[in-house]
């Protein structure tokens, strides 16, 4: 018998790093984010022996354990070791003989929040599992507590909560952990022209999100002006984007993304560099107007908005960067977990 989940990845769409913390926790942080049609997956397969075997498929990583409660929270497995080390902590400490096996839709650093989609995974698969009673705001706070606490991970709050609840979401984010989920009902005419306007690119690198989060918390923390007063102008783009989509205001969607662009790339050195500035400029000349990094930067995926039939010429500039677009669809649905023969 199989105990398996599957949790969305999502794009950000306004409002990026305003919920690292300090800034969430000084200023409150605004964030809205869709998920889409590529996933974290995760299956779970009791075992009769006295054994513990972790396999991540995407990345042909294979280890396995003598059974024990606490495992070593080291190596690219990390994250399936600190699930399992907690899981086993709050249902009483004895030792779990499974195989667990994941893999992700994207890759590691590619700015679609895969960690913490694949911790909202693996939890849910031991929640179906082991009949855990976790609320969508339960679940989501302890993949944070997980990657955050446990594990000692960088990163801010947005993707365990977009995974955990999908569809679009305006987030609040505040001091203490406190964070509310704004379900957004936008009409289906509208989310289906978005959809159609958004070209999703992998420039082909990834990144080390940490890296750059670590220096804009850095930035928040030192007060450095310039850095806190781009992260306000970050979450006035979220209220600005959420205005747009209710309204169909679409052909303003890329200057409120070109708008965030350039204050994103003022809040911490790395979130863009030299190759990420010539596609965004080729990506604006074939057509886009207005574009995005995914996640913190640095690498990963980058979104463009393109009205009219332009979607075509900028695919075409795009791709002789030698990355490659990705299609996708919106989903309504966060994570869901089922028992399989």
């Amino acid at each position: 018998m199989f105990f398996r989940s599957r949790a969305p990845l999502r794009i950000g769409l306004a409002g990026g790093g305003t919920d690292v913390s300090p800034y969430a926790d000084q200023y409150g942080g605004a964030i809205l984010n869709a998920t889409v049609s590529m996933y974290a997956q995760a299956s779970l397969e009791p075992l009769n022996e006295p054994v513990i075997i972790l396999e991540a498929v995407d990345l042909k990583i294979r280890e396995t354990y003598d059974l024990q409660a606490v495992l070593p929270t080291d190596g690219p497995l990390a994250l399936l070791k600190g699930v399992y080390n907690r899981v086993v902590k709050e249902t009483g400490g004895n030792p779990l003989a499974l195989h667990l096996t994941t893999s992700v839709d994207a890759p590691k650093g590619s700015g679609m929040g895969t960690s913490s989609t694949l911790t909202v995974a693996i939890l849910g698969a031991f929640a179906e599992w082991l009949h855990i009673p976790l609320g969508e705001y339960d679940l989501a706070h302890l993949a944070y507590e997980i990657e955050r606490i446990d594990l000692g991970m960088a990163g801010g709050r947005q993707d365990q909560y977009a995974a955990t609840f999908g569809g679009f979401n305006f987030m609040e984010f505040y001091a203490d952990d406190k964070v509310i989920v704004n379900p957004l009902r936008i009409r289906p005419d509208y989310l289906r022209e978005l959809e159609f306007n958004i070209l999703l690119y992998y420039t082909g690198t990834s990144r080390l999100s940490a890296d750059i989060i670590e220096k804009q918390s850095s930035n928040f923390t030192s007060g450095s002006e310039k850095p806190v007063e781009a992260a306000h102008k970050l979450k006035e783009q979220a209220m600005m984007m959420k205005q747009a989509l209710y309204k169909g205001d679409l052909h303003s969607i890329g200057e409120i993304l070109d708008f965030g662009w350039t204050y994103k790339k003022q809040t911490a050195a790395g979130v863009t560099n030299p190759l990420i500035d010539e596609i965004y400029s080729a990506a604006r000349l074939a057509g886009a107007t207005g574009g995005k990094i995914s996640g913190a930067g640095g690498g990963g995926f980058m979104m463009f908005y393109v009205p009219g039939n332009h979607r075509y010429a900028v695919a075409d500039r795009l791709l002789q960067f030698g990355g490659e677009l990705r299609r996708f669809t919106f989903t309504d649905l966060g994570v869901v977990t089922w028992t399989g023969a």
